[in-house]
């Protein structure tokens, strides 16, 4: 998923506990911090599997719990890195490392920093978790701790709210095997998501793709509900996997499209803020597909605009939108524009199946887009000149093209606005400028 990680984990004096420190110094992304206790081994795992299926597993571990100093150097540990990370995961894993005190002292500091925090738990007692971000239990941990069946959406929205009341925290994302996830939120609406796996063979790991991907799309400014649709997507396909497997960025993004196209879900995945856009940039460069650019406000999209977007999409392998936002718009076309709010005209644009991904940006221009992006390709109406694209320079400058279309005649938002103000004889817009 092209995140960069800082893990903390207890290892004892032992063989197992070099093996990991070696396995894991070959991932670049991943900082691994080892807190060493003498007194307890390090937890191997060992999986017996038979003609791709596991069959069962055998655990090799202390789980008492930690010491104080170990606590205490687990906790200084994580408040330094803090300062400088997105999102913090804890996992219990009910093995004696995320102790009460850990999680007295660590939640708070984390929520102060800004820094939300997202606990897979064990325990079914959840006021050990109170002040979390999300909560992500299982179908399983959910009835351990609420004592409820959860059988159908009705009875899960049950448990979902006695797991907020009992936990104290902003949500719970159920995770509920094949009848997919559910998000619960105070005060709004349930949000059912349904399982996108299309075969299961092993679910090793689904738990934590869950945790993974939540964290790397809240990390990355996602909404929620987004973050719960991806982190679903990156589940069905990992239990679609053998063995314990990883996904790619533009495996979720392809599987979130798969599921727009059968009206399971919103493709609202493709909405990005500039830092996840230039993660998925960078993969989509990496499988050597080439990344078009156009950008406009969009405000109420017509004829004109889908043709443009469509021919923009054939000149290029993924093609990225660049959206104005409500600001730019109304610094551009004046104070009574944009008629439709960015999110809405955001999703709208989602929703083309030639669009592959759409960043909002502030500037009057998409200068900053560009250059974060550094695209192959740039598109724009051919009413430009090309000494007056934004960004023209920095895309010929990498070998790259810039490509004009010919915009169809009589087509644009404003000119749409003046002849809807005369048809309902509205004198007060008719002195609105086309452009």
């Amino acid at each position: 998923m092209n995140g960069e990680c800082s893990l903390i984990g207890v290892i004892g004096n032992d063989k197992v506990g070099s093996d990991l420190i070696g396995s894991l110094s070959e991932f670049d992304h991943v900082h691994f911090v080892p807190i060493n206790d003498d007194a307890r081994p390090t937890i191997e795992k060992t999986r017996y599997v038979a003609q791709g299926q596991q069959l069962l597993r055998a655990d090799h571990e202390s789980v008492h719990s930690v010491s104080k100093s170990a606590e205490d150097r687990i906790y200084a540990c994580a408040v330094e890195m803090l300062q400088s990370r997105d999102v913090l995961i804890i996992s219990d894993y009910a093995k004696g490392v995320v102790t009460d005190g850990l999680l007295r002292r660590l939640i708070p500091a984390a929520r102060l920093s800004g820094v939300p925090v997202i606990i897979d738990p064990k325990s079914s007692d959840l006021t050990r978790y109170a002040g979390a971000t999300v909560l992500t239990p299982n179908i399983n941990e959910a009835r351990a701790a609420t004592g409820m069946m959860i059988t159908n959406d009705a009875e899960a929205e049950a448990a979902g709210l006695k797991m907020l009341a009992m936990a104290q925290c902003d949500a719970i994302l159920l995770t509920r095997s094949e009848q997919g996830m559910s998000l619960f939120r105070r005060d709004q609406a349930p949000l059912h998501i349904s399982a996108s796996a299309r075969e299961v063979f092993d679910v090793s790991g689904a738990g934590d793709t869950v945790v993974a991907t939540l964290a790397i799309a809240l990390g990355g400014g996602m909404t929620m509900d987004d973050a719960a649709r991806m982190a679903n997507a990156a589940a069905g396909l990992v239990v679609g996997k053998r063995g314990t497997a990883t996904v790619s960025i533009s495996e979720v993004q392809e599987e979130l499209n798969r599921l727009a196209e059968q009206h399971l879900q919103i493709p609202s995945g493709k909405v990005r803020t500039l830092r996840s856009a230039r993660v998925q940039r960078e993969d989509w460069a990496a499988r050597g597909l080439t990344v078009g650019f156009t950008n406009g406000c969009f405000d109420i999209l017509h004829l004109g605009h889908v043709k443009l977007l469509e021919f923009a999409r054939s000149q290029c392998d993924r093609l990225v939108v660049g959206l104005n936002s409500d600001a730019s718009v109304k610094r551009l076309k004046g104070p009574a524009r944009p008629l439709n709010m960015e999110m809405d005209r955001a999703q709208i644009l989602a929703a083309l199946a030639f669009v592959d991904q759409v960043l909002i940006f502030e500037e009057d221009t998409p200068l900053e887009a560009i250059k974060a992006l550094q695209p192959d390709l740039l598109i724009k109406g051919a009413d430009y000149k090309l000494e007056d694209i934004v960004g023209a320079d920095i895309v010929h400058a990498r070998g790259g093209r810039v490509v004009t279309f010919d915009l169809l005649p009589d087509r644009s938002t404003s000119r749409t606005i003046v002849q809807a103000a005369l048809r309902n004889g509205d004198a007060g817009l008719t002195g609105v400028a086309i452009s």
